[in-house]
């Protein structure tokens, strides 16, 4: 329970961190369709989403809170769904929800590296303008998927609208693997942000994590006498 407590609240930190948008009107006038479409997304329901498509569904369907189903099933790990929905001709990979989010970034998030590498083979973007995928796999701690973004010439020291790189955010969430694993890849440890004007290493002993605090040091210092 406290895995999937601490989950969801840095997926809601991060929408926040993302900024808000007004609500698309998709979202608050759904057609019958278009709500079971939604529904079957959630529970992977393969079946009932072929369904809705062939009655007309829009695969871009948003729900109450304008995420389309194609993040829904991610962010449900409804991969069959998923999986589904990329192959329709109309899907919009790159539709973003009012926070921002995209399918690729939840992907990312949730550690999904065959989800990862469906979209990225079907035409998603690595990364765009803010909050990237990186950004969410750092934060989740997904090595793997941060691997792949960066092979796909995903920017290691991407900023968020504040500043924030990926190496940042894994050190304030105390992914110490997937902060090591930026390190050796080249990012910036150096690098401070554009809010708080703090380095990863400071961003982790703000947080209370001073043994990431302490290995990024050491990292450095290693570096350093090379």
């Amino acid at each position: 329970m406290s895995l999937i407590v601490t989950r969801r609240t840095l997926l809601t930190g991060l929408a926040i961190l993302a900024g808000t948008g007004l609500l698309p009107r998709s979202a608050l006038a759904q057609s019958d369709e278009e709500v079971d479409l939604l529904r079957a997304a959630q529970l992977d329901n393969v079946s009932g989403v072929s369904k809705a498509l062939a009655r007309g569904a829009n695969p871009n369907a948003r729900d109450g809170s304008g995420e389309t189903a194609l993040i829904v099933a991610m962010r449900y790990e409804a991969y069959r769904v998923a999986s589904l929905l990329m192959q329709q001709p109309r899907i919009d990979l790159e539709a973003q929800a009012p926070n921002g989010n995209t399918a690729l970034m939840m992907a990312a998030f949730r550690g999904n590296l065959a989800a990862v590498q469906d979209l990225l083979a079907h035409g998603a973007k690595v990364e765009q303008p803010g909050w990237t995928a990186l950004h969410y796999a750092a934060a989740s701690g997904s090595t793997a998927v941060a691997a792949l973004l960066l092979q796909r010439h995903a920017q290691i020291d991407a900023e968020s609208p504040s500043g924030m790189t990926p190496l940042m955010l894994a050190a304030r969430e105390g992914q110490e693997k997937a902060v090591m694993f930026l390190l050796e890849a080249g990012a910036d440890a150096k690098r401070k942000d554009g809010g708080f004007h703090q380095t990863a290493a400071e961003f982790a002993t703000r947080a209370e994590k001073p043994w990431i605090a302490r290995a990024i040091q050491e990292f450095l210092a290693a570096r350093s006498k090379r």
